[in-house]
């Protein structure tokens, strides 16, 4: 793939997370790759001369689903596509966002540039241009079991390519054809098995995984910065974070943080002030401290898999049936299974179940922090305790974050329940699996901005001893945001404040 300064250019074989996000969340423009073109060309054809000889193909002259064994007739076969796409809207609850949307657009459009779904060159162009040009379909975010893809998703995004439907242009919810009409791009006619390809993939779950992926990175980052300063407001110890520890154990993600410790709290004096402090009977840290390399690194590694798996379905062509162009110009239309999101519904299991380690964690040294009974720090990091009741109920909405997003961590991606007539007797759940990721991204926030809220306070009170100078950086953006809390105040502004700087990527940039 290349990238002209105009713009990102598709052809479904080397999209990257990169461009996902340039486009998704930076308006970058698409278009499409010329040889793209004409391989799409080439397997158009293929479907033109299967219509124009009468034989049957699923989905191009037949049925769909528990109906494949109905024929269309030829005359019928471009109704039966505008049939199928208004069909399948059948979506519900809250409308994906413009950058999730964004992103479904783009994930379609390259898929089909890869020049294996027997679609022509102008439907890509059309998905390109309405990118380009801000025409955003409603697409309601409920309805996919991840089966034959996201198809009720994927129904409404077509829908406003034929020109009907609704879509957000310029601020103004409007039907989709006239959406179009302002942007001045034709509506698709769609000739046969266009509709099925349209609506057949697992760009909707991908799409949200992909987002939620980079969230979760910049996350990880963020939570070794909150680590480092509560190490220090815990006076612990860097002994467990040494390399020929983790060496001993080589998991890159737990090499990775324990380098962040040392790195961000180099040079602190409270981590010399420890060993003399008197009242200290410690011989080792408590595990949210001391394992720290190995719970952090572990949600680093696993997220490192799914990405592996999402990296795979970027540039995947994942409708049914595909087209192959054999070199003497003829091909074979072959039904298969690429639709099935079982691959993403258990990436989206797998970043869950991180995303609830790396709360639950954060939320245990919140605890050690708050809590007299495991901190040299007066009760609830207040300096007249009683009187105050200081950090205690932040440490409480902590709590109420981590377990809530214990429990959104169950998997999806286990469940199943038969659809079409039990034609579709195994689905995915990938759609819901990955739908959940935001919220439970929100949760995270909001505890690591409390760990930060709280660590500072923390080393404030162990003044005039100083952290390391990286982690004093992170140290200095929280106090833009949130001063030192002498007497009780409502801290519900401070955890949002020090939530939006977490997501600026302040945090994340401390590390590497």
């Amino acid at each position: 793939m290349t990238q002209s300064p105009s713009a990102i250019e598709l052809n479904g074989n080397d999209l990257t997370f990169d461009q996902l996000y340039a486009v998704a969340l930076r308006g970058a423009k698409v278009s499409l790759f010329r040889v793209a073109a004409e391989r799409m060309n080439a397997s158009r054809a293929v479907v033109d001369r299967l219509v124009a000889s009468g034989k049957t193909a699923y989905g191009i002259n037949t049925g769909f689903g528990k109906l494949a064994s109905v024929r269309i007739s030829s005359e019928q076969v471009r109704q039966l596509q505008v049939n199928l796409v208004r069909s399948h809207c059948c979506g519900v609850g809250e409308p994906l966002s413009k950058e999730e949307t964004r992103a479904i657009i783009l994930l379609r459009a390259n898929a089909l540039a890869k020049g294996l779904s027997g679609v022509k060159p102008a439907t890509v162009e059309t998905l390109c241009a309405m990118l380009n040009a801000g025409v955003h379909p409603m697409i309601p975010s409920q309805g996919s079991v991840g089966a034959s893809g996201d198809l009720a998703p994927l129904a409404h995004l077509a829908q406003v390519v034929i020109g009907e439907g609704q879509a957000e242009f310029r601020g103004e919810i409007l039907p989709g054809g006239e959406a179009l009409r302002r942007a001045q791009i034709a509506p698709v006619q769609l000739e046969a098995k266009e509709g099925l390809s349209l609506l057949n993939g697992t760009q909707g779950m991908l799409a949200l995984l992909s987002l939620a992926l980079r969230h979760a990175d910049a996350l990880a980052d963020t939570a070794d910065v909150a680590a480092a300063l509560s190490l220090d407001a815990l006076r612990g110890s860097p002994g467990a974070f040494d390399s020929r520890i983790m060496h001993a154990r080589a998991y890159a993600g737990a090499s990775r943080t324990a380098r962040n410790l040392a790195h961000l709290n180099q040079g602190s004096e409270i981590r010399e002030s420890h060993r003399a402090a008197e009242k200290d009977t410690r011989v080792q840290d408590a595990y949210s401290l001391r394992c720290t390399p190995q719970v952090h690194g572990a949600v680093r590694d696993s997220l490192s898999q799914a990405r592996a798996m999402a990296q795979v379905e970027l540039n995947s062509a994942t409708d049914n049936p595909l087209v192959f162009v054999r070199e003497d110009g003829e091909g074979d239309i072959i039904s298969g299974g690429n639709f099935h999101g079982q691959p993403l519904a258990m990436a989206a299991d797998q970043i869950a179940i991180a995303v609830a380690t790396l709360g639950g964690i954060a939320e245990r040294r919140i605890e050690q922090m708050t809590n007299p009974l495991t901190s040299l720090l007066p009760a609830f990091l207040t300096p007249e305790p009683g009187l105050n009741s200081g950090f205690m109920i932040a440490q409480v909405t902590a709590a109420a974050l981590a377990s809530e997003n214990k429990t959104l961590a169950t998997p999806h991606s286990v469940d199943s329940i038969s659809t079409s007539g039990n034609q579709e007797d195994y689905v995915s759940m990938g759609m819901s699996g990955a739908r959940r990721l935001e919220k439970m991204l929100r949760n995270l926030q909001h505890i690591i901005a409390i760990e930060l809220l709280c660590a500072c306070q923390g080393i404030d009170l162990l003044a005039p001893l100083q952290t390391g100078s990286f982690a004093k950086q992170a140290y200095d953006a929280v106090r833009g945001k949130s001063r030192k809390v002498i007497e009780d105040r409502p801290l519900a502004l401070d955890i949002d404040a020090i939530s939006a700087v977490i997501e600026s990527g302040v945090f994340a940039n401390l590390v590497h």
